[in-house]
């Protein structure tokens, strides 16, 4: 029986992936074989020895100690993707709450009750004071072309925009999805230099930290309107208020408000929202629940952000699984110890992801607890595990 730790809250359609009579579901599970979560933060958890895979329901995975999890190869899974039509669907709600004071009226209405039949002049008498702009024949710059980013830059074009975006690290899947229509930026700086509307798309990490910085804001246009549906961590706080100060910029959404941003003039707030539908946690749920589960009975890896995709077709009863480092000579000492013990190799699979490796083996007949012992032994092998695979 496999036993699967909850730690959030997960789609109960998710979880029916997770056949009754092969796993065991809780939030009390001790000794898991996977943890599943959305927004916990793990990073002051105790990893167990049995633990072989951490599933992440959404795509963001700062709230998971990447790197402790490779050292005890442990396989970290995200759901890239599953939310993206629900993100893109707020991002154009926050664009069009940067264009129009939406929100202001809104706020200011609701100051009305009570008054009675002097509303319909009050209104009348103060509307102009929130009012805004159309969007269509403005430009809405991209920053960032992942699945998202691409389902945000098409939007906008269907709505009469002009859209340029930026990515370097551009996928092959993304680019085949994005419109040609969508002009293509030659940097970062050019692009925030010539967009009305600023739409931000990308991970937090340390090279994205702080990227939309004084130095940013001086290159835009004034009256710019951002949109922050990626990881508040990308503008920097203190900068963004002096742009703010300054006109530079018109309004600021983000789906990722703080103290300090709270305290602002003229930024929406939303409360991470992004992700927050029926159908995107229901997605979510069921993708994460299938890559652990094939990866835990077979040993298939997709969508890791730590270890590399694999997949290898069954060419036998028996699997072995070795996660290691990315180090020299390792598929050789483990065929070595395997020859040794007489066990012929049928097929094998051995792929890297930056530091950390991953065999896929499928062999003659089932490795002893003395072989595993033996693999264990070589430097640089974090976890072995030996499936019996339905035939």
């Amino acid at each position: 029986m496999h036993k699967i730790m909850k730690l959030n809250k997960i789609s109960p359609v998710g979880l029916e992936k997770f056949p009754l009579d092969r796993y065991e579901i809780g939030t009390e599970i001790t000794s898991p074989d996977a943890i599943v979560l959305r927004s916990f933060k793990m990073h002051d958890m105790n990893l167990p020895d049995s633990l072989l895979a951490v599933g992440r329901a959404g795509a963001g995975v700062n709230n998971i100690p990447i790197d402790k999890c490779s050292n005890k190869g442990v396989v970290v899974f995200n759901t890239p993707g599953a939310n993206a039509n629900a993100v893109k669907e707020l991002t154009i709600t926050g664009l069009l709450l940067a264009a129009r004071d939406i929100a202001g009226g809104i706020k200011f209405a609701q100051t009305l009750k009570g008054k009675g039949v002097d509303v319909p002049a009050l209104i009348e008498k103060n509307k102009k004071n929130f009012a805004g702009s159309e969007i269509m024949g403005k430009t809405l710059g991209v920053v960032g072309l992942g699945k998202i980013g691409v389902m945000v830059a098409n939007a906008a074009l269907d709505l009469g925009m002009e859209v340029i975006g930026y990515d370097p690290f551009i996928s092959v899947e993304s680019a085949w999805g994005l419109s040609r229509e969508v002009k293509r930026a030659p940097g970062l700086d050019a692009l925030v230099s010539s967009a009305d509307y600023i739409s931000l798309h990308m991970p937090l990490t340390d090279v994205t930290r702080g990227l939309i910085n004084a130095e940013k804001f001086n290159r835009m246009k004034k009256g710019v309107r951002i949109l922050n549906f990626s990881r508040g961590g990308i503008v920097n706080n203190d900068d963004l208020a002096k742009a703010i100060k300054s006109a530079v910029v018109k309004r600021y959404v983000t789906d990722f408000p703080d103290d300090e941003i709270l305290s602002m003039e003229n930024v929406i707030t939303i409360p991470h929202l992004g992700a927050s539908t029926e159908e995107a946690e229901s997605n979510c749920a069921i993708m994460v629940a299938k890559q652990i589960r094939n990866f835990i009975e077979h040993g298939d890896i997709k969508n890791s952000v730590n270890y590399p995709n694999c997949k290898l077709e069954q060419n036998s009863g028996y699997r072995l699984l070795v996660m290691n480092k990315n180090i020299p000579n390792m598929v050789g000492q483990i065929s070595t110890i395997l020859a040794e013990a007489n066990i012929n190799i049928i097929e094998m699979l051995n792929k890297s992801k930056g530091e950390n490796a991953c065999n896929i083996i499928d062999v003659s007949n089932q490795p002893t607890e003395g072989i595993v012992k033996n693999i264990y032994g070589i430097e640089g092998v974090v976890k072995v595990r030996v499936l019996a695979l339905d035939k």
